[in-house]
C-alpha cells in the first residue's frame, strides 16, 4: 500500500519527489550481515520512516541510498534507474544527519550556499536558492550569523536547508532530532514534515524514536536484525502487528500471562480477540496497549483487583502502573484528575481489543 504526497516544487525549478525501490539489498561488514534482502517500494512524495533498535540496519540502509555505502548484492533503483554504482554527487540525493556538520567559519547561508558551489551552480542563481531555502526552513533573518551564533535547532535547520538547496528528489534524513531538546524536536519534526510535504521531496527518515515516526510518517518500516518486518501506516503497525516484536517496539505495552483457548485469549477472566495467525492452546504473554485499560468499581463486570505501584503526571493524561493478582504489572492511561496513590488498592477493566501474544 502506498500513499503519494502533492507534487510541489523548490522555487523556480520544475519537477518532483523520485520513485525509489530497493530489491533483494544485501550488506555485509565482514562475517557480520547487516542486511539481509530488503525490499522496500517508496512512491513519489512518500514519506517514509525507517525504524528499530540500534544496530537493526536502518541508518545501512540510508547510506547505501546515498552511495556512501556500496552494497554487497541486490538493487537500487530511483526513477527506474540502477544507481548502485552510481557515485554519491550524482545521484541526486540530499542527507541531512544528526551531527549539524556545519562549517565554524561560514555563515548559515554560506554554509547553505556550500552544496551549491560544489555542484558549480552561478553566483548569483546559487545566493537567490540559498536564500530561498534559509527562508523556506524560517530563519530569513538569521543567514549572516555564524554557527555558534545559533542554537541546535536552528543549526538544523540550516544543515536542513543546505540539503534542500540542491532540489533532491530524494531526501535522507539520519536521526536529525535525537541531539535537540524535546520541545524542540516536535517543532522541527513538524516543520520538516510541511516542508518535504508541499515540496513533494521523496523522504526517508531514520528514527530509533517510536513516538517521532509514528508522528510524521506516511508508512513505517519497522527493521529488525537486518530486515523490514513490518511496513504499513503508523495506525496499522499500532493497532495490527503483526509480530510480538512489532507490538513491543511500537507504542508502550504490558506484557501479561494469558492462555489462549479457543481462538481468543483468556486474561484475568476476561476473553480478548487475538491478532495474527491462530496460535494453539496453552499458556502465553498477551501484549495490552495502556489505553486499552481503564480504572474500574469493584461492582463492575470483569473487574480486577490489583494495587497501585506509581503513577506518573504526563500534562494530557496520566499513565499509572499497577500489580496484577499474579504478580504481573500493567499500565494504564486515564484522566489526570484521577490520582491512584502507590500501594492503594483499585482495580481494572480491559477494553475487548485484540491483542498479540506470544508462547510463554
Amino acid at each position: 500500500m502506498t500513499h503519494t504526497a502533492p507534487t510541489r516544487t523548490l522555487p523556480g525549478e520544475p519537477g518532483s519527489g523520485a520513485t525509489v525501490s530497493l530489491r533483494n539489498v544485501v550488506k555485509t561488514y565482514g562475517s557480520h550481515r547487516a542486511l539481509t534482502g530488503i525490499d522496500l517500494d517508496i512512491a513519489p512524495g512518500e514519506f517514509i520512516a525507517l525504524l528499530g533498535p540500534s544496530g537493526c540496519g536502518k541508518t545501512t540502509v540510508l547510506r547505501a541510498l546515498s552511495g556512501l555505502e556500496r552494497i554487497d548484492g541486490g538493487s537500487i533503483r530511483v526513477d527506474g534507474v540502477d544507481v548502485a554504482e552510481v557515485p554519491t554527487n550524482k545521484r541526486d540525493i540530499g542527507m541531512v544527519f544528526q551531527s549539524y556538520s556545519l562549517f565554524p567559519h561560514m555563515t548559515a547561508l554560506g554554509n547553505v550556499e556550500f552544496g551549491l558551489r560544489m555542484r558549480r551552480v552561478a553566483k548569483v542563481d546559487r545566493r537567490t536558492r540559498a536564500t530561498d531555502a534559509i527562508e523556506m526552513v524560517g530563519l530569513g533573518s538569521h543567514g549572516e550569523r555564524f554557527a555558534h551564533q545559533l542554537s541546535g535547532g536552528q543549526q538544523q535547520r540550516v544543515a536542513l536547508a543546505r540539503a534542500l538547496a540542491t532540489r533532491p528528489r530524494v531526501l535522507l534524513l539520519d536521526e536529525p532530532l535525537s541531539a535537540l531538546d524535546a520541545k524542540v524536536r516536535v517543532q522541527l519534526r513538524e516543520e520538516i514534515r510541511r516542508i518535504t510535504r508541499d515540496l513533494g521531496i521523496t523522504t526517508v527518515f531514520v528514527t530509533h524514536d517510536q513516538e517521532e515516526a509514528l508522528a510524521v510518517a506516511d508508512r513505517v518500516a519497522v527493521m529488525r536484525a537486518g530486515r523490514i518486518v513490518q511496513i504499513g501506516t503508523p495506525e496499522q503497525l499500532y493497532a495490527t502487528p503483526a509480530t510480538t516484536f512489532v507490538a513491543d517496539f511500537v507504542g508502550l505495552t504490558s506484557r501479561v500471562p494469558g492462555v489462549v483457548v479457543g481462538g481468543a485469549v483468556e486474561v484475568h477472566g476476561v476473553r480478548l480477540p487475538l491478532l495474527g495467525a491462530p496460535q494453539a492452546d496453552g499458556p502465553v504473554l498477551a501484549y495490552i496497549r495502556p489505553e486499552d485499560v481503564a480504572i474500574a468499581s469493584a461492582g463492575d463486570a470483569d473487574a480486577i483487583a490489583v494495587t497501585v505501584v506509581s503513577s506518573s503526571f504526563l500534562g494530557s493524561l496520566r499513565r499509572t502502573q499497577f500489580r496484577l493478582p499474579d504478580g504481573s504489572l500493567i499500565s494504564a492511561q486515564h484522566d489526570v484528575r484521577d490520582h491512584p496513590v502507590a500501594g492503594a488498592a483499585a482495580f481494572l477493566s480491559l477494553r475487548l481489543s485484540a491483542v498479540a501474544a506470544s508462547a510463554r
